[in-house]
């Protein structure tokens, strides 16, 4: 490991709140280059196909499990609040999901095929400490460029002393990741259910990004 990769290591940490049904995993990621000089090789982007080979399957029961997951808190998970990893499945359906960047593509590879939802951050736009907990009533954030808001009640969150971050179903638009990232926290959005899964898929997209020369880490989790 070298330096950078060190440092991020030991700068991050997340803490978890008590919640029966989350098994979650965390990494770090660490560039060498902003983001956009890194563009996604090809065998990456072939991987982002229904039918491609991959190491793990997305099933019915994955997609139940999930949602319960969410609901745990309160929060309805349907329609446009469903779990991030079944708009993927119809938008790589429909051919309407091409390349982002380098560590999103990797990530959404990752997800489909496992089909638990992951999140993304900056952590260069995050201020800590970071937490994963229900976020409560009237919790609301901007989830993208033109200023849409999702009503987080009761849905389970990465936030900071600002508020929430990421989730299983938008991640916030102050945290996503930009051209200039160079450093990032992922969280994989797995459940007791299948336990292990999270840390299955987790391995996988770290071997993705490996493979295209990017640094990853462990993240505490307490």
């Amino acid at each position: 490991m070298d330096r950078s990769a060190y440092n991020l290591t030991m700068d991050l940490q997340v803490s978890l709140e008590g919640h029966p049904l989350l098994d979650a995993a965390c990494f770090s990621v660490s560039l060498d280059a902003p983001l956009s000089e890194l563009p996604s090789p090809e065998w990456l982007l072939a991987l982002l196909s229904l039918d491609a080979e991959a190491p793990l399957e997305r099933s019915e029961e994955v997609r139940a499990a999930t949602r319960d997951l969410l609901r745990h808190g309160g929060y309805k998970p349907t329609g446009r609040g469903k779990p991030a990893s079944e708009y993927l499945v119809r938008a790589v359906g429909e051919g309407k999901l091409g390349s982002i960047n380098l560590v999103v593509d990797a990530c959404n590879v990752a997800s489909l095929h496992s089909g638990v939802p992951i999140s993304i951050v900056d952590t260069d736009l995050a201020t800590p400490p970071l937490r994963i907990g229900i976020a409560p009533e009237g919790t609301r954030y901007v989830f993208n460029a033109s200023g849409q808001e999702i009503d987080a009640s009761g849905l389970l969150c990465l936030s900071d002393v600002e508020g929430p971050c990421a989730n299983a179903v938008k991640d916030a638009q102050r945290t996503k990741t930009h051209p200039g990232t160079t450093r990032a926290l992922v969280v994989v959005w797995g459940s007791v259910a299948h336990e292990g899964r999270a840390a299955e898929t987790a391995a996988w997209y770290r071997a993705l990004l490996e493979r295209a020369g990017v640094q990853t880490a462990d993240v505490a989790m307490a």
